[in-house]
């Protein structure tokens, strides 16, 4: 008998019994002082971070929602929306208690900043009286008495300005408008900073809102604007110095200036962003070491700045008015040759041991994306690989499964990679991830469940073997070190050779094998961009799209300086097909066909690398 479905209002008290568990037990060890307090804030703010998204969801849910009917479904739903706010208060007591004092600017300065808004706000009381008592007295002198009575902390308070409206969802946030000047009490690492309007309102505003410097308060008089404006001097003059310092440390280090140049801002955002995969990950849903997927957000955010469409394109020289990476061959007529430094061939065979998510999250598939990488940044385009699941052993992904007639560009793990970099730290990097989507809230995602790396070269500078590797699966992402991914974290280490085999036969791995390529496919990479990554079934495909090219730009114009328009369908609509891998495989379909028609003489001029179309 198959199992009864449970319905979202069900599923979400399940997610409030496991919070109300967590956060009994977070209480047990803080009065126990078990483990370090560091630790028990971090786990504070992530079951805070559970809660109030399971609040949303709760606000979300309505009796339509569910799969049968629910007898007094308005009361349970409201008992539940108030079992998750007195927790959401619990947590939010336990924070204050938890923070650790220090001039930390993320997580380390609640009481602190606490106790220097108390005696901001003494001293402007202290200020008052003195005004009210001296008013006959110079200006200068009461300037000085303030200056004299202002705490030296006064200079880390700070002043936002408002980006964008913010609405509050719940009880607890602050509302406000684009423009608006906010006073930070209090900044949370989870992102959700205290906030006092001009007004005296406070609430929580997402910091992404917010803009460090303003213009000063149209409320305060008029000797609060000018300490107002020295404040904002001093905080322009301490960031120009932070920036100097950076500035300078970058200069020293050209690592630190290179990665600077790097695809880091996008990582940080997908490191701080609170989404679908924080709260999933503080439940347990997911195991640890996943994370939002960087190659994915590079792909939306950066347009066709990563995709194969972008790099088949010939690149113009420095002059503008002529190609760097596309010439004729005066002997054939055809595209002459160009040697990179980095031309490989390789296969996708297997990934084992991947962790699984938990209950509440259905895994719609699962793929490889993966790219030409130095260690800092991306260096082409990033190709993605669909891997094959099967259910009796949903820990395995398999690649270049066995089907009937032309298997599929997005099935398939035979690929090549030119790269033309000088980096010597260069290799492929494959992001193993999964598109999910999570049941109680039918929201959608793209996770990372780790990454792995293949450097083509050794210590000395030469070109690695052709072999299978194993290569381990790291768990954060390809700018994290030592991030380990599993679905259950192990106590202690494993003591004996045997047990530290079977350790190491559990650990995720990703299987790629090096292969060497015939005298023909040697001679259609030769023909290709410097810098591509693609399947090896295409490769005719984008030999074809070449040689169409150079007769187009290269040799049918009256001379170089010509700059007439081209009217050619097939150059300007195939880099679309690169990015539309459905209509790539039926362009692939109608050359295998017009092959199968072709008599011995064309089939050899077919070979030479003219078109069988």
């Amino acid at each position: 008998m198959p199992l009864k479905r449970r319905g979202p209002l069900q599923l979400a008290q399940r997610e409030v019994d496991e919070i109300e568990k967590q956060v009994d037990s977070l209480e047990k060890d803080v009065q126990s002082q078990a483990g370090s307090t560091e630790e028990a804030f971090r786990r504070c703010q992530k079951l805070q971070m559970s809660a109030e998204e399971t609040l949303r969801t709760l606000k979300k849910l309505s009796k339509g929602d569910e799969l049968a009917p629910v007898g007094n479904y308005d009361q349970r739903k409201q008992e539940e929306e108030r079992r998750v706010q007195n927790i959401v208060e619990r947590l939010k007591t336990l924070s204050l208690e938890l923070s650790p004092p220090g001039p930390s600017t993320e997580a380390g300065n609640v009481s602190k900043e606490d106790s220097e808004n108390s005696a901001e706000e003494d001293d402007d009381e202290d200020s008052n009286d003195n005004e009210e008592e001296h008013v006959e007295n110079d200006n200068n002198i009461v300037r000085d008495e303030r200056r004299d009575l202002k705490p030296p902390s006064q200079s880390d308070a700070r002043i936002y300005m408002v980006l964008s409206d913010f609405k509050g969802e719940q009880e607890g946030d602050l509302s406000v408008r684009k423009g608006e000047v906010l006073r930070i009490i209090r900044k949370a690492a989870d992102g959700w900073w205290l906030a006092q309007n001009t007004k005296g309102s406070r609430g929580v505003v997402p910091k992404t809102f917010l803009k460090i410097g303003s213009s000063v308060d149209e409320e305060d008089d008029d000797d609060d604007d000018d300490n107002d404006s020295k404040e904002d001097d001093d905080d322009k003059e301490e960031s120009e110095e932070e920036e100097n310092q950076d500035s300078e440390e970058l200069t020293d280090d050209p690592d630190k200036w290179s990665a600077s140049h790097s695809n880091w801002s996008t990582v940080k955002k997908a490191l701080s962003e609170i989404d679908a995969t924080d709260v999933l990950s503080a439940m347990g849903a997911i195991p640890s070491g996943f994370r939002p997927s960087t190659l994915n957000k590079l792909l939306v955010e950066e347009g066709v700045t990563y995709r194969g469409s972008h790099y088949i394109q010939p690149q113009l020289s420095q002059s503008q008015l002529s190609f760097k990476d596309l010439f004729l061959d005066p002997d054939t007529g055809k595209v002459r040759p160009r040697q990179v430094s980095t031309s490989v061939c390789f296969s996708l065979w297997s990934c084992r041991m991947i962790p699984t998510p938990g209950v509440g999250v259905q895994v719609l598939r699962r793929h490889v994306r993966l790219c030409a990488f130095d260690g800092t940044q991306v260096l082409s385009n990033i190709h993605i690989i669909r891997a094959a699941y099967n259910a009796k052993s949903p820990k395995t992904w398999s690649f270049s499964p066995r089907v009937t007639g032309i298997l599929p560009t997005l099935l398939d793990g035979d690929c090549f990679m030119r790269c033309n970099s000088a980096s010597p730290n260069l290799g492929i990097l494959f992001e193993l991830g999964v598109t999910f989507i999570r049941n109680s809230t039918g929201e959608r995602g793209d996770l990372s469940c780790g990454w792995a790396f293949l450097k083509l070269t050794d210590d000395a500078g030469n070109p690695v073997p052709n072999r299978t590797y194993e290569l381990p699966v790291n768990g954060g992402t390809p700018y994290e070190k030592d991030v380990a991914v599993e679905a259950s974290p192990t106590r202690g280490s494993p003591s004996g050779v045997f047990q530290q085999m079977l350790q190491a036969r559990r650990q995720p791995k990703l299987v790629v094998k090096l292969k060497s390529a015939n005298s023909r496919t040697q001679t259609q990479l030769s023909v290709l961009p410097d810098t591509l990554l693609h399947c090896l079934n295409c490769i005719h495909l984008l030999v074809l799209h070449r040689h169409l090219l150079a007769d187009a730009l290269l040799m049918d114009r009256p001379t170089m300086q010509n700059a007439d328009l081209i009217c050619s369908p097939i150059l300007s609509t195939f880099p679309v097909l690169l990015d539309q891998p459905d209509l790539l495989d039926a362009l692939r379909s109608a050359w295998l066909d017009a092959e199968t028609n072709m008599n011995r003489a064309q089939k050899v001029r077919a070979c030479r690398g003219t078109s069988p179309i």
